[in-house]
């Protein structure tokens, strides 16, 4: 008998019926995909004489088709620290395959852009667009049918959603990704934020907040903070697409390297060909979406996941809303609190017991599937479990109890009995709200709205003293349509500091806010967006809001029915933004992973 939570099951079966068109519609596309596999020594020689060319000391195995060829896409670039340890990967990654009789071969780089680097910036605009051009170059890299598996190499915000759906489109074939892990831990974040406001407020100079982030961001490796990378690495866990434990091990360390071999042999065992074939298309179901979303309400994760889940999601023909995220996060308990949402970082949460801690416990309460088809030998049980060195090879042993209770919780005795991703829907349309990272005497604010339609123009409104008040700040025409849907994240020091001085505040957007926001409570995402006359484009200054993560309320007693909306502005150009055009036309809504390829796709 399943101890499956009711609700959870109620959910994942809601999911699987009105996902079934196009899941089975994938299913057969994939299988499609099996059935014509290139056997290559079908294929023409010169064709092959263009793919071994390069291959050196691989090249007698690659033309008697010794073994099973795996892709390699890396979106390796060394001006982002997550991806700087990258560099080195590849020739690793072929050793290791050479010791079980394969081969690899770099199939295709994808971009790799920083939000943290634009964050503010006018490149911010082209952020969530990297995803789908990410998704692209990983479709072309593996489009070469040279491939019996592939590897992927990424970790941040946009890479890893755009990884998975690329590779989905091949999901005849085994993947696995391999993260490179965190950098280790710098100043506080409790500091980092206190110079941060500080600088807001004019009281600390550039050079100190440059000495403070320095601090903080000081070596190769992803972000400590619990943002959407790590969020990413989290969710690869809970879907079985990492070797077990895999997520936050730091560059470098023999453990790390340990880790990476064994996804080398593993993926190079589970292919077409032998007794254990587990195709991408086939690990990624309806369960194991279900199981990313519970992860992400379970630890607390970056609310950039409630557009990627749903888009890499279509990418397999799996259909999931915000009603289902928010009806998850109604029983699956927040079990951890990483910086922002608490004190200690990536690090302290894996010293702490980390993924394989959380999986443990969801799975022990019911409130994760255990059943789904994982990539590691052994089920989705494994990844309950931490990774050790036995001498130089892997071993798994039992995580035992948490390291430290004010980070890591068990499922009986939660830091909150809910995820805290909620959906708040009214007059002003449908958006998230993450309540988890906010005071809950803060989950409800009612107060005249102020609006404006850029960053720089809240920036300026509060040097000027304008929002020193109770205050709803709404920033429209931020949506994926109107230009790109960038992260927000600069206006969380300001808002901050008029939090702090005791005001009432909020902020509700048709863009983004990243994992790394907190504290002041926001409607992000709100859809239908401001562009082409969602309710946004009619708000005005002074009308009254109200917010309440409690009763799902997003709403302004202003008539809006009879109220014209503003005119949309015309898109920006400059930093490559012009190019993006096709993008910003063919994007669909938020909810619906905010994606132009799949909308185009028909998908």
């Amino acid at each position: 008998m399943s101890n499956l939570n009711s609700t959870l099951e109620r959910v994942t079966q809601r999911i699987i019926e009105k996902s079934k068109p196009s899941r089975d519609a994938y299913l057969d596309m994939i299988a499609r995909e099996a059935d014509k596999q290139i056997d290559r020594e079908q294929v023409s020689c010169s064709n092959l004489a263009h793919a071994f060319a390069g291959a050196l000391e691989d090249q007698e195995a690659l033309k008697t088709n010794a073994g099973p060829n795996i892709g390699i896409i890396t979106s390796y670039n060394d001006m982002l620290s997550a991806h700087q340890p990258y560099g080195r990967y590849p020739e690793r990654l072929k050793i290791y395959a050479r010791e079980v009789g394969a081969t690899a071969q770099v199939a295709g780089a994808t971009p790799a852009m920083c939000d943290g680097v634009t964050q503010g910036e006018a490149g911010m605009e082209l952020s969530l667009f990297s995803r789908d051009v990410i998704a692209q170059s990983t479709i072309v890299g593996l489009s070469h049918a040279m491939f019996d598996g592939s590897l992927l190499l990424g970790i941040c915000d946009k890479i890893v959603p755009g990884l998975l759906m690329g590779a989905l489109r091949f999901g005849h074939l085994p993947a696995i990704f391999v993260p490179s892990g965190p950098m280790p831990s710098g100043i506080s974040n409790k500091e980092k934020q206190r110079t941060r406001q500080l600088y807001a407020e004019g009281k600390a100079t550039r050079q100190e907040l440059l000495d403070s982030e320095l601090g903080s961001y000081h070596s190769p490796g992803t972000c400590t903070f619990y943002g959407t990378a790590n969020s990413n690495q989290m969710m690869m866990e809970m879907m079985g697409l990492h070797m077990p434990g895999a997520a936050f091990i730091q560059p470098g360390t023999k453990l790390r390297q340990a880790m990476d071999r064994e996804a080398v042999h593993r993926v190079s065992a589970i292919g077409h060909g032998g007794n254990d074939y587990r195709p991408l298309g086939k690990c990624v179901d309806e369960k194991a979406i279900v199981n990313a979303a519970v992860g992400l309400l379970a630890t607390g994760g970056s609310t950039n996941h409630a557009i990627h889940i749903p888009a890499f999601a279509r990418a397999a023909g799996v259909i999931i809303d915000w009603d289902d995220l928010s009806e998850l996060s109604s029983v699956v308990p927040l079990l951890s609190r990483v910086y922002p949402n608490g004190s200690g970082d990536v690090n302290h949460f894996q010293d702490a017991g980390g993924m394989g801690y959380v999986i443990k416990e969801l799975l022990g309460a019911g409130l994760a599937h255990g059943d789904v088809l994982s990539v590691a030998n052994g089920g989705m049980g494994e990844y309950g479990k931490e990774p050790w060195l036995d001498g130089e090879e892997v071993a798994w042993r039992d995580v035992g109890e948490s390291g430290d209770d004010t980070m890591l919780r068990p499922a009986a005795q939660p830091f909150q009995a809910d995820g805290g991703m909620r959906l708040v829907t009214g007059n002003l349309g449908r958006a998230c709200f993450k309540s988890s990272a906010v005071d809950e005497k803060r989950w409800t604010i009612e107060a005249p709205a102020r609006v404006f339609s850029t960053q720089a123009a809240v920036a300026d409104a509060f040097k000027a003293g304008e929002l020193d008040r109770d205050v709803v700040v709404v920033v429209r025409f931020q949506g994926p349509r109107a230009n790109g849907m960038p992260e927000l994240h600069k206006l969380t020091p300001a808002l901050g500091v008029l939090q702090d001085r005791g005001y009432r505040v909020a902020l509700i957007t048709d863009g983004r806010m990243s994992g790394a926001s907190g504290k002041v409570p926001s409607a992000i995402h709100c859809t239908p967006e401001a562009l082409g006359g969602g309710p946004l484009a009619k708000i005005r200054d002074g009308d009254m809001i109200r917010l309440c993560a409690k009763t799902g309320s997003l709403s302004t007693d202003a008539d809006l029915v009879t109220r014209e909306a503003c005119a949309d502005p015309a898109p920006e150009d400059g930093t490559g933004r012009e190019a993006f055009a096709m993008f910003r036309k063919f994007a669909d809504e938020a909810e619906k992973g905010a994606s132009p390829v799949l909308a185009a796709a028909g998908l």
